[in-house]
């Protein structure tokens, strides 16, 4: 049966809350940032049932969505880059061809309100994740490139017939999963301390916010009228500076002299799209199996359980034995970096580590430590020097990744990561039931963790061609 076409009712933009000195200035993208133009948009979501009150208040929905508004202006101070448009400056002689976004002459992130005529067991149930889904998400098939003439941020909230779902998608030059869990989670906590009246206490780094010529620029005299007022504390504001090389930065340019040279228009082929739930106690045990049979302690939970969907994934695609194959891990880059960036650091600093390639039939006649270990050993050996060779190198020869030439059918890539605070982003409606994505950046052999719902488990969206997923 075919599924009911989604509904658009309305859309709007909405502008930060306040203006900072900072946000009236060209915001500059590092080579992380430049390398993603030609990605997809980061599209993640979460479903809400809708509270028992619901059928005694007839305007549930409009306060909601004008809850949400608010909050989200409010965010967007913090965020402020997710409310501008990239910008290209070209010029001959010499050469210069600088992408950077302008925070100050942009309508704002976008804000859809949508409706579909389904049940959030129409979602939940199939097998396989129902296409519609895909709906629930702005920027179907945009790159990133295109966030010159479209938002780099947009919210949209679709009521299902008991639930709502709210997708964000989001600009992935101007920021990593970190990056978009922290702004989604940044989004909730103010959404509930003003639901709630709370004052929230910032970090230190919230000293970089509350700066003397932000005062000044809008005749406030005491701070706390300024947090009040100007803009609603978070515990975790965003260090947006962009961190460059030594010697580099912030201006950037590419040496291109049009887009048609690094964008391209990927095309995911036929993908079914599968949910597999792995509990806390399966996890412990896969990583136990997993360091027993290499006789080490070192293995982590989530190596073990890469490894367990690297062979599966070899054997499900009946690869000769000879065939060589791979794993992709995205390796968050913060912490690794000497001197490290801060956590809070709000920009791309990801790398897709690559495990040394090995022949399919050695993959599955060894065990699973076997694999968890080739995958462990990728991890440890990705440090500051790997990570700024690499850069150098990219810095020799500027590319821009494109997804059918970054990624081969024979592998597979676990993206985004199951230690984002993905569930505990609440809207007033209790804690959500699930979490889905978009169209953005799926191919044969994608694995996309997320952490479950339940504490300690964690969910894999699984992509395969049909006739390598069982029914």
């Amino acid at each position: 049966m075919d599924s009911p076409n989604i509904k658009f009712i309305s859309e709007c933009f909405i502008q930060p809350h306040s203006a900072s000195e900072e946000s009236k200035k060209p915001f500059y993208l590092a080579p992380f940032d430049l390398a993603m133009l030609s990605a997809h948009y980061i599209q993640k979501g979460l479903l809400f049932t809708k509270p028992p009150e619901v059928n005694n208040n007839p305007n549930f929905l409009q306060t909601l969505l004008a809850k949400l508004k608010h909050s989200l202006s409010l965010a967007l101070v913090h965020f402020y880059p997710l409310a501008g448009r990239l910008v290209t400056k070209k010029e001959q002689d010499p050469h210069l061809y600088l992408v950077y976004v302008d925070c100050s002459n942009s309508p704002g992130a976008k804000f859809i309100h949508a409706s579909l005529d389904m049940s959030i067991s129409d979602i939940l149930s199939p097998t396989d994740i129902p296409l519609v889904v895909q709906s629930f998400f702005d920027h179907d098939r945009a790159v990133n490139h295109d966030g010159h003439t479209t938002s780099l941020l947009t919210v949209q909230v679709t009521e299902l017939v008991d639930g709502v779902f709210i997708g964000l998608s989001m600009n992935h030059a101007l920021g990593d999963g970190t990056s978009y869990w922290h702004f989604f989670n940044t989004w909730s906590e103010i959404f509930r301390a003003e639901e709630n009246n709370v004052t929230l206490t910032p970090d230190p780094y919230m000293n970089r916010v509350l700066r003397i010529d932000r005062l000044r620029a809008h005749n406030l005299k005491e701070p706390k009228i300024f947090i009040s007022l100007y803009v609603r504390a978070c515990s975790r504001p965003p260090v947006s500076e962009r961190w460059f090389p030594e010697g580099l930065g912030p201006v950037f340019s590419l040496p291109f002299t049009n887009p048609d040279k690094f964008i391209e228009r990927f095309e995911a082929p036929e993908l079914r799209e599968r949910i597999f739930h792995f509990s806390s106690e399966s996890i412990a045990k896969l990583k136990s199996k997993a360091n027993s049979e290499c006789e080490t302690s070192k293995i982590s939970s989530f190596q073990a359980l890469s490894a367990l969907l690297w062979r599966s994934f070899t054997r499900a695609r009946g690869f000769a034995p000879n065939q060589e194959t791979s794993c992709r891990l995205a390796a968050n880059n913060r912490a690794r970096i000497n001197p490290p960036l801060s956590p809070n650091y709000f920009g791309n600093s990801i790398h897709p580590v690559k495990s040394q390639p090995v022949k399919a039939g050695e993959l599955l006649e060894n065990g699973l430590g076997w694999a968890a270990w080739k995958l462990h050993e990728t991890v440890v050996n990705h440090n500051d020097k790997w990570i700024r060779q690499s850069i150098d190198a990219w810095l020799k020869s500027p590319a821009v990744y494109q997804l059918s030439r970054t990624f081969d059918p024979h592998s597979i890539m676990m993206g985004s990561g199951p230690r984002f605070d993905m569930y505990g982003n609440e809207f007033g409606m209790g804690k959500a039931v699930a979490l889905r994505s978009g169209y953005a950046n799926k191919f044969i052999g994608k694995v996309t963790s997320y952490s479950g719902r339940d504490a300690g488990s964690i969910d894999l969206e699984v992509c395969l061609p049909p006739a390598a997923m069982r029914p």
